[in-house]
């Protein structure tokens, strides 16, 4: 989704989305808002989202934000949401967070990949194409490290291992683009505003 679903609220403040921000966790809380609840926990530790208690280690503006002019008293707001996303966006969490997070960010890399006014970077789009063909020849490939024709479909084990590696190298890179883009990235969304 480019933007929250219509005729919702932040869950925060129960108010309409200002600088709305998709989690990892794929809920939607205005940006000043999720930004507040970290203000009032740790400094040095992600904040949890207030619908499911997950780990928030990215935000993402809406993308509609990113196509309209932003207001000049939001600036404040982006620049927090970078700060947040350069501590946390990279984190390198537990295999269970990089689970929990695999169907947003795969879901939104979709979106990314499927939609011709978005423009990934050719190097971002080269290695997703080339793990998910790789993935798809060995799959396909007759040799095996376990032979379905001798363990039957216990020889499946090693296609689905394959499969979900590409799967986690996927959304790890898409994930740092993503943390590029809305964190680390201030000089780019600097000169892309003038």
């Amino acid at each position: 989704m480019d933007g929250p679903p219509e005729n919702d609220i932040c869950s925060i403040c129960h108010g309409t989305f200002h600088i709305p921000c998709q989690a990892n966790c794929s809920h939607w809380f205005c940006g000043k808002c999720i930004l507040q609840v970290w203000d009032h926990g740790p400094a040095f530790q992600p904040c949890k989202c207030p619908l499911c208690r997950r780990q928030i280690t990215l935000l993402v503006p809406s993308d509609n934000l990113s196509r309209q002019r932003r207001a000049p008293e939001d600036s404040d707001v982006f620049t927090k949401i970078q700060r947040y996303n350069g501590l946390f966006g990279r984190q390198t969490s537990g295999l269970s967070q990089k689970l929990q997070d695999l169907p947003f960010l795969l879901r939104r890399l979709l979106r990314d990949i499927t939609d011709p006014q978005r423009s990934l970077p050719f190097f971002i789009r080269a290695r997703v194409y080339l793990a998910t063909f790789l993935s798809v020849l060995y799959v396909l490939s007759p040799i095996d490290i376990i032979p379905e024709g001798v363990l039957g479909i216990i020889g499946l084990l090693d296609d689905a291992i394959i499969v979900f590696i590409c799967f986690l190298h996927v959304a790890a890179l898409y994930r740092a683009l993503l943390v590029s883009r809305h964190g680390g990235g201030s000089s780019s969304s600097s000169s892309s505003s003038s």
